[in-house]
């Protein structure tokens, strides 16, 4: 752990000595939240909820992020205050029927925001593409994506957020075997009727969660997110999850948007983040123990796409 001045340690600590404020620290073994994501959970107004989030803050137990007109919560980066509260999570007693509710309630806000966007999905499975295509022009964003892995012998590939399945599509030529991985059926089924189109038959697609992807360790040459991240709640937990696939020598690409400020995205396409900073994105590599590459950028004409690479160590 870091070194800590003996004051920092008992604002820390401080901070932390109230039952609310507890309550919302085990909140955050789950990812990011909002100020009105606490409010439900917590049953409290939301002043006195931003009142305790404010002196967690100010204790350096959490960290605060604007994108758009949303808030976003985490747990302070590791080192200093940041493994003080993980500490204190760790002997956060969750049998507690308080705490059990308050994740209850929780796991409840997360299905009926994973219901809606499965809904998006579902709604929009048939013309995907072009949804992810309105900013900058797919062909540039793939042809950088095979250029960067130009140099590796890929035998197994997985593509995590598959949708329609394009970008086993795109890889099939270059690998032994692909897998795709999605959450929603309909996708998977677009996703289907695209691979038997293929003259390859070496990719296949599956249902799974990217936290969860039931797969064996060092197993994969070569994970791919693309344009996944933006939708997800804990992107950290889903980049550890793959680093735990990839074999020696093997790589994760990342592709997302750079930070924006266009909300539309977020109300009518269900984009949970409105895009990273390479920091953000570095700093989850390097807790993943992966070692980040050349970042590449490509303008669009309203959002940039940026191209994220790492190898394990």
């Amino acid at each position: 752990m870091t070194e800590m001045k003996l004051h920092d340690l008992l604002c820390a600590l401080k901070g932390a000595g109230e039952e609310t404020r507890l309550r919302i620290l085990a909140l955050f073994r789950s990812g990011d939240l909002t100020v009105t994501e606490l409010v439900s959970v917590l049953r409290q107004s939301q002043p006195r909820v931003s009142r305790h989030l404010k002196l967690l803050c100010e204790a350096g137990l959490l960290e605060r992020g604007r994108e758009g007109t949303w808030i976003f919560y985490r747990l302070a980066a590791k080192g200093g205050a940041g493994d003080i509260a993980r500490m204190i999570i760790d002997f956060i007693p969750l049998d507690d029927q308080i705490l059990q509710n308050d994740q209850l309630r929780l796991r409840e806000i997360k299905k009926d925001r994973m219901t809606k966007a499965e809904s998006y999905f579902g709604r929009n499975a048939h013309h995907w593409d072009k949804i992810r295509s309105l900013y900058i022009a797919e062909e540039e964003v793939e042809k950088n994506i095979l250029k960067i892995t130009s140099d590796m012998k890929i035998g197994d590939f997985l593509d995590v957020g598959t949708g329609t399945g394009r970008m086993l599509d795109v890889f099939s030529p270059f690998i032994r075997e692909g897998i795709g991985v999605d959450l929603n059926r309909e996708m998977l089924s677009v996703a289907r009727v695209n691979l038997e189109k293929s003259k390859y038959k070496n990719c296949q697609v599956r249902h799974g969660d990217m936290y969860d992807l039931a797969l064996p360790d060092c197993s994969v040459d070569l994970v791919l997110f693309h344009q996944v991240l933006h939708f997800a709640d804990d992107p950290l937990t889903a980049i550890k999850e793959t680093a735990r696939l990839l074999r020696a020598g093997g790589r994760v690409v990342i592709v997302d948007f750079a930070p924006h400020n266009l909300e539309f995205l977020r109300n009518e396409h269900a984009h949970r983040r409105l895009g990273f900073g390479d920091k953000e994105i570095k700093h989850w590599l390097d807790s993943a123990g992966l070692m980040s590459k050349p970042v590449i950028k490509l303008a669009g004409a309203e959002l940039e796409v940026v191209i994220w690479t790492a190898g394990k160590k």
